[in-house]
This record gives C-alpha cells, sequence and structure tokens, in this order.
C-alpha cells in the first residue's frame, strides 16, 4: 500500500528531493540522441557560445530533477501520472560534474471534479547550483484519495 496520499500533499509542504550530479558521459549522451546542439557536444563550440563552455540540455536537467522526484516522493504515493508542466524554465546553465539539489514544494491541492477519488496536486519544482537557479517548473500530479 502507497505511503503518501492526496491528504499528505497539503498546501505549503515542501519535499527536499536530495541532490544529484550532472555527469559528464550521461549529458553527452543524452545530448547527443535527444538535443545535439553545439553548446551540448562541442566543447569549443560551447565555449565560444553565449553559454561559455558545455553544458547540459535543460530536458537533461529536467530528467534529473524527475529522478529525485520519484525517487523521494511519487514512488512512494498512490499516483497516477500528471496532465502536464504550466511552465518550465532553465534561467542557468547546467556543466558537467555541478552538483545540484531538488526540491519540490505544494503550491495547491483540490479533489478532482470528474474523479471523485483524486486530487489535483500543484507543485513548484525547483533544482539549484548553489545559490544558483538552474531550473523552475510548475505541474500538477493525480494522487488518490485516502
Amino acid at each position: 500500500m502507497p505511503e503518501l496520499a492526496y491528504q499528505d500533499f497539503t498546501v505549503g509542504r515542501v519535499f527536499e528531493l536530495g541532490t544529484t550530479t550532472a555527469e559528464p558521459d550521461e549529458m553527452l549522451a543524452f545530448a547527443r540522441r535527444f538535443d545535439p546542439q553545439p553548446f551540448h557536444l562541442d566543447p569549443v563550440a560551447a565555449k565560444e557560445s553565449l553559454l561559455g563552455g558545455l553544458c547540459a540540455s535543460g530536458w537533461y536537467t529536467g530528467g534529473l530533477w524527475m529522478r529525485l522526484w520519484v525517487d523521494e516522493v511519487i514512488g512512494r504515493a498512490d499516483a497516477h501520472g500528471s496532465p502536464g508542466v504550466q511552465n518550465l524554465a532553465w534561467p542557468a546553465p547546467v556543466f558537467p560534474g555541478d552538483l545540484l539539489l531538488a526540491r519540490a514544494e505544494v503550491v495547491s491541492a483540490r479533489a478532482s471534479k470528474s474523479r471523485p477519488r483524486m486530487g489535483l496536486v500543484g507543485i513548484a519544482g525547483t533544482m539549484h547550483r548553489g545559490e544558483t537557479c538552474v531550473m523552475r517548473m510548475d505541474s500538477v500530479a493525480l494522487i488518490a484519495l485516502r
């Protein structure tokens, strides 16, 4: 039986998701497959770019956050997917070897009108390198009521 249900996602609750590292080989493999832009793949081109060096795809950064979210929260919850992400921003680049800290804050919660045993939980997700925010997003999770 899942440990977390809709009632556990109260507005204002913060889930500290932990840390992860932007692994250089993983970043490059992701970029080659999904986002093959020069500043993600070529150190020389990246150094000459606006970003100043080889950096991760924002989609890779989002994947790192998602992994921590699943490991620390959703994997313990009676979760049933998500209708999507409303806002997603990468205000600063992620570089190889960066240590990133992720968190999720519950910003809204309401029972579903169309699915009475489900709740819609608004999540503000962030990822930081030190004091610098490298990703922020707003999304909704579908969580079953207890």
